[in-house]
């Protein structure tokens, strides 16, 4: 089936292959991720727009000779199967096997670690500066999507890039403008014969004559650079980024792989900053996902052709983040200082409801998490109750804004964190593992997490009406499908609730582990054991009261959080016990271990962890075998 395919094992045997040979290549490439993503699930969309473009850059340039470094690495999918990988692809996103994303451990073509957007050109810059310094002729070529260009990292990097000079190429993969035919044609046309090395050796030549003509070469020289950027300017809009310092080439077809080959060819040979803009189709091949990019971005496995599709399936109990966007829906209408804001993600944060209803009230900022919060900053400083939703592991882009903007100002910004703990497949990249960690200690910041999509609606409205700085944060995924209260109500600030009472062990427990610790109760109980669970509710301010109570009943605790261990819940209730001279009581705490988790099913990697509760059981279970053994010493 995949005649050429099946020939490629690197970026060399790609070279081997004539350009007309290429366009059926990209055919074979994109029936593959369309067979394999459908079984795996992962990001489709992004990866079917970017088969010719990859195509071009391996058969232009020598990697790993050269950097290929991809934006996110959403798009990063035929750079693997290129490039070795092809044969392993179906594990992509699976327990063991291939990232979902480039990885520098994985491959010496992944040459650098990404999975957090806007980051290619500074890295790209790195290795460019760091080429030059070796006298290493190599060339870095940095592939950012128009998305990630909206984040502000992107622009500080285009800024210093321009400014140092160096060799460096971007491509800039534009699937959202559009553009017609002829327009983008004759723009396609003249950036060739403007790049081309004849123009480019005229154009030396020129300016070297010009400017030695005595007393007029100066003006006529300024005349004529005025005339050629007025003409790019009318023809081209790269306008902006040559005043960044940039020769500009654009906009290309990017599914046109001849003129693709042609352009990165003449591109390879200028010396300098150059970018490179590429017009692409996200989805492109694959008609359901031209027509809704955003439904195939990121999927599930699914049916091919919808009439294979299985007959529907019970419905799942509501996931956190459809809990949350109907919560900000049914408050913000019956108060309109409510306010939501996302920094590129409406769909993923549940927030798409909330702006078909109040459009006015709904802001989506862009890949700019900095900006997003400081701008939550300035709407709380007027009056307003703004929640930013943003995924847990893109708040640690905003840390100094967390800081500087909300907490030292006491300004009442709710940071709703989805996706917190372990969200699986797409690994360390996408773990929400340190939010309690890097938000506990912030002076005037409260912190909590929900048991179950129930407590999820409360907590909501307590963030909303505390007028304070307060951070959220919940699981990826479905909720337990508890009863739903019909109106959210508000959680007293710092309590915890006990669960069940024990007296050989009490677990203080927070979010999306608190059932799997109450199910671990239930089993020790089993055995003989008499185990206390408290869910805590909030990481910060503690319920002192009840921890304390139980604390000192039982004489053991053990907390249990998906969070990193450095910092975070359990040490939060070590700090208490130590404050209130409780040195006697023992305490074990279960979480995320002092490494990167790779990825896997949440099932998977909680089981892995202890986290489960099984895992919780057992660690309590050797916990309590210990203490009474050193007790029977004692007496």
């Amino acid at each position: 089936m995949y005649k050429l395919l099946k020939g490629i094992d690197s970026p060399s045997d790609l070279k081997k292959l004539s350009v007309e040979e290429l366009s059926p290549l990209a055919e074979e490439i994109r029936a593959f991720l369309l067979e394999t993503v459908s079984k795996t699930g992962g990001h489709l969309a992004s990866n079917l727009g970017c088969v010719e473009l990859t195509i071009a850059l391996h058969y232009c340039f020598q990697s790993p000779k050269d950097k290929i470094i991809f934006d996110v690495g959403h798009q990063a999918y035929t750079h693997k199967i290129l490039t070795g990988r092809r044969d392993a692809f179906h594990t992509q996103r699976s327990y063991k096997g291939l990232s979902g994303f480039p990885k520098r451990s994985e491959s010496e073509h992944d040459a650098f670690g990404v999975g957090h957007s806007s980051t290619s050109i500074s890295a790209g810059l790195g290795m460019a500066v760091a080429s030059a310094l070796n006298s290493d002729a190599s060339r870095v070529i940095s592939v950012i999507g128009d998305g990630s260009l909206t984040g502000g990292m992107a622009f500080e990097a285009l800024n210093q890039a321009g400014h140092l000079k160096k060799n460096l190429v971007v491509v800039l993969n534009d699937n959202e403008m559009s553009i017609s035919k002829n327009v983008g044609a004759l723009s396609s046309f003249i950036s060739r014969k403007m790049t081309g090395g004849y123009f480019r050796s005229l154009k030396k030549e020129i300016q070297s004559l010009l400017t030695n003509i005595p007393a007029i070469g100066g003006n006529i020289l300024h005349f004529a650079k005025k005339a050629e950027n007025s003409l790019k300017g009318f023809l081209t809009p790269g306008t902006l980024f040559e005043a960044l310092g940039f020769d500009y080439v654009g906009p290309i077809q990017g599914h046109d792989l001849p003129t693709l080959i042609e352009v990165l060819q003449e591109v390879r040979e200028i010396e300098g900053p150059v970018l490179v803009h590429v017009m692409t189709k996200k989805g492109k091949g694959y008609t359901p996902a031209e027509l809704t990019p955003d439904k195939f971005h990121g999927v599930a496995p699914f049916a091919v052709k919808p009439e294979a599709a299985p007959k529907a399936k019970v419905a799942a109990p509501p996931s956190y983040t459809a809990v949350f966007g109907e919560t900000m829906v049914k408050l913000a209408a019956k108060d309109e200082k409510i306010l939501a804001i996302t920094a590129a993600m409406p769909d993923g944060t549940g927030l798409t409801p909330f702006a078909k209803r109040f459009p006015d009230r709904f802001f989506d900022v862009g890949i700019a998490e900095q900006h997003a919060l400081t701008f939550a900053a300035g709407l709380a400083a007027e009056g307003f109750r703004p929640v930013a939703a943003i995924y847990s592991t893109f708040l640690q882009r905003a840390y100094d804004q967390v800081f500087h903007d909300i907490c030292l100002q006491k300004l009442p910004v709710i940071l709703a964190l989805d996706r917190a703990g372990l969200v699986g497949d797409d690994g360390p990249t996408h773990h929400g593992a340190f939010d309690y960690s890097f938000l506990r200690h912030l002076p005037e910041m409260t912190v909590m997490a929900p048991k179950d999509e129930n407590e999820l609606q409360h907590m909501v409205k307590t963030a909303l009406y505390a007028g304070a700085p307060i951070a959220l944060r919940y699981p990826r995924g479905a909720g337990y499908g508890v009863p739903m209260d019909k109106e959210p109500a508000e959680i007293p600030i710092g309590t915890g609730e006990l669960l069940c009472e024990g007296s050989d062990l009490t677990i203080v427990a927070i979010g999306s582990v608190v059932y799997a610790a109450v199910e671990a109760a239930k089993a020790l109980a089993q055995k003989g054991l008499s185990v206390g669970v408290i869910n805590a509710r909030f990481v910060k301010p503690l319920d002192r009261e009840l921890i304390l109570e139980q604390a000192e009943k039982t004489g053991a605790v053990v907390t249990v959080e998906e969070n990193a261990l450095q910092g975070g819940f359990g040490s939060a209730v070590l700090e208490l016990l130590a404050d209130e001279g409780l040195t006697e009581v023992r305490v074990k705490r279960i979480g995320i271990p002092d490494h990167f988790v790779e990825h896997g099913s949440q099932k998977q990697l909680r089981a892995d962890l202890g986290l489960d509760a099984e895992g919780i059981a057992a660690t309590c279970e050797a916990f309590l075998g210990g203490r009474k053994t050193a007790l029977a010493r004692v007496k």
